[in-house]
Parts: structure tokens; C-alpha cells; sequence
């Protein structure tokens, strides 16, 4: 199953939404995760998200990635679920940490749910660590819910 890593870019975030709404384990906020949204992520992190395309055209996996000036963030990492094990994940995942350094980045964080162990055991297999000793804590900046 051959495929090419290459950048998000918005005219592919219609086939991106579908496969992460498809994937288990991905959290998506139907505000912050539509289309105009990602856009501007895209737009702000230009060059830092990536997609994998098989060669006939299909987008098989997807990362969105960015930075805030200090850390360099992941979320959404998916591999459509008949092209796992063929490495998609971890060639997104480098493309991303490749950008980020020469980008002058020199970490990167990502949010797993706690109930994904599939995920958990994709990020440990590939040498990430959990921080013990960081919690997350978060605030609607609107008067949503």
C-alpha cells in the first residue's frame, strides 16, 4: 500500500473532517474544528499539518500540526483504519517534528484521551513520554456552555 506525505491544505479539510469523524479515539468540537476554523490554523501554521494520499488520490491519514512560538502542538492524528500498520502514522508524525525544528521549535506536546489505549500505545511505541506532572485545565473564553 504505497502513499505520499505532503501539506494540508484547506481545499482538503472536507476529506480530512470525514476521516477524523471516522476515527475512534479523535475528539472534534464541531465550532473550533469546522472548515473556516482550520483554514486560519492552517493559514497561521503554513507548511506544519500533513495528509497522507494514496496514489490513487485518497487522503489515509491526516495530522494537524502548529506551534505557539515555544512548543509545537499535535492533534488528530488518524490513519484510516484499513491502511494501519503501514508506518502513516509515524511518517506524519516526522514530517511535522521535522518542520518544527527547522522552525526553531525544540519541543512538541500532544492531548490523548485517556480512554484511547490504542493511541497511548501508538505515542509510547514511538518514544513519546507522559508527564506526570502536568494536568490539563481549560476555559471556554465564550459564554458557551
Amino acid at each position: 500500500m504505497e502513499f505520499t506525505v505532503e501539506p494540508m491544505r484547506a481545499r482538503d479539510l472536507g476529506e480530512v473532517l470525514a476521516l477524523w469523524r471516522s476515527t475512534e479515539g479523535i475528539g472534534l468540537d464541531d465550532d473550533i474544528d469546522s472548515p473556516p476554523r482550520l483554514a486560519e490554523y492552517l493559514k497561521r501554521n503554513r507548511g506544519m499539518s500533513f495528509v497522507a494520499r494514496s496514489v490513487d488520490g485518497v487522503i489515509v491519514g491526516a495530522v494537524l500540526c502548529g506551534y505557539d512560538g515555544r512548543r509545537g502542538y499535535l492533534h488528530h492524528l488518524a490513519a484510516e483504519k484499513n491502511w494501519r500498520n503501514q508506518g502513516i502514522g509515524s511518517r506524519l508524525v516526522a514530517a511535522c517534528l521535522r518542520n518544527l525544528k527547522k522552525a526553531g521549535i525544540p519541543k512538541c506536546n500532544i492531548f490523548v484521551f485517556g480512554h484511547n489505549k490504542a493511541g497511548q500505545s501508538f505515542w509510547t511505541k514511538n518514544g513519546w513520554k507522559r508527564r506526570g506532572d502536568l494536568l490539563v485545565m481549560q476555559k471556554l473564553t465564550e459564554g458557551r456552555g
